[in-house]
């Protein structure tokens, strides 16, 4: 079964994410579509609409046992042998240089296809992906995600239901989000620390986790990089990182659902963790590598206008009055303003070298709710404390 979606929000949707997202298209631009088959009906109109701007389309289908089309799929994981996986052909990164742009829609048919695989494999499997998805993200690039009913069963909805939440999100003039962040990403941008308190029902206690952002840079998301959007965030000195958090609204990761996430972190490394639900899939993540025990973003979530808390990344990390922290990967954006210049280059590596920048093959954003029933309960920037009034964090005044 296919979600149904009119021509026109699809021709809105396009619009946003090739005109707003990638600040249009021009005959020098080689765009690459990347998504299932069953994503068809938006990447037909994304491919429409980059010939007659003159660009080039580069549709690259992903095959429905391939979780966001990595350089390989699940049955090499299963079959397969850690040299195969290590063999990634030449053609594939010539592919990923030649695009200037780069379109990612999310949406599987079939999550199941690509879950619980062998975890020395999915390692390897991650480790040879990284170049590619270090080329992804040093050119322009949006993720949008589409409904489909393999989605919309992880959510426990209806796919009809499913599709209205998506859509509904992902055909909002994304310029009305710039006002809404600016007083948090203002105060955000002065700010040197972060102090999370959250409650372990549990543990019966409140637990504090603190970090430095001082010296980085903050990032407004107005639909630039995700679409939907709504969040202010950056990285942190990951070896700031200290203390305790419970992380309670679920999230999706490769066909599986974690929830109630308890992370201990000293000296910028997770010494303990569990999970009320998904706790091997947990491991997994944060067994990765190095930097997966680490953490590399600090977010706030700034869209009031979700309409319901999805478990999917993309939609949960975006809800008024949640907040984030990822698990691994560190944001290039947030320590130099041009990671790809000379001088760029060279403050990213040393800042690296000195353990700031958290390098890793996972980026897995966890969020916290802090609106009243969730496990968060006070927000610091520096000694201000942040409140939220209509789903949305504020600045009081």
């Amino acid at each position: 079964m296919n979600a149904k979606i009119s021509p026109r929000d699809l021709d809105v949707w396009a619009d946003y994410l090739l005109n707003h997202s990638l600040s249009g298209i021009t005959k020098d631009d080689v765009v690459m579509i990347k998504g299932e088959h069953i994503c068809w009906p938006l990447i037909s109109v994304l491919q429409s609409k980059i010939f007659r701007a003159s660009g080039i389309a580069d549709v690259n289908i992903v095959a429905p046992d391939n979780d966001r089309g990595r350089v390989w799929g699940a049955p090499i994981t299963k079959y397969g042998t850690i040299e195969q996986i290590e063999k990634t052909p030449g053609w594939h990164k010539e592919r990923y240089e030649q695009m200037t742009k780069y379109i990612e829609i999310l949406g599987s048919e079939n999550p199941s296809l690509y879950s619980s695989l062998p975890e020395d494999k999915l390692k390897a499997l991650m480790k040879a992906d990284e170049p590619f998805k270090n080329i992804r993200m040093s050119k322009p690039w949006i993720l949008t995600l589409f409904p489909t009913q393999g989605f919309a069963d992880m959510e426990g909805m209806s796919l009809d239901e499913y599709t209205k939440v998506i859509v509904g999100a992902s055909t909002v003039d994304p310029k009305k989000l710039d006002e809404v962040e600016e007083s948090i990403y203002q105060l955000m941008s002065k700010s040197k620390t972060v102090k999370m308190i959250s409650e372990n029902p549990k543990m019966n206690k409140r637990l504090e986790l603190r970090m430095d952002i001082s010296g980085r840079l903050v990032t407004k998301c107005t639909g630039m990089r995700n679409f939907p959007d709504g969040e202010v965030y950056t990285s942190p000195d990951a070896n700031s990182v200290e203390g305790e958090i419970f992380v309670d609204l679920p999230i999706s990761y490769s066909g599986s659902t974690i929830r109630g996430i308890y992370l201990k972190i000293e000296k910028g490394v997770i010494k303990e963790f569990s999970a009320m639900q998904g706790y091997d899939t947990l491991k997994k993540i944060i067994e990765t590598d190095e930097g997966s025990h680490r953490l590399g973003e600090v977010a706030l979530g700034m869209n009031n206008g979700m309409e319901k808390v999805l478990k999917h990344p993309l939609f949960v990390e975006k809800v008024g009055g949640t907040a984030h922290i990822a698990i691994g990967n560190s944001y290039p954006q947030s320590y130099v303003e041009d990671p790809n210049s000379e001088d760029g280059e060279k403050i990213f590596t040393d800042l690296t070298e000195k353990g700031i920048v958290n390098c890793s093959a996972q980026h897995i954003d966890i969020v916290i709710d802090y609106r009243p029933g969730g496990a968060g309960r006070e927000f610091w920037l520096d000694d201000v404390q942040l409140e939220i009034k209509n789903n949305i964090w504020v600045v009081p005044e």
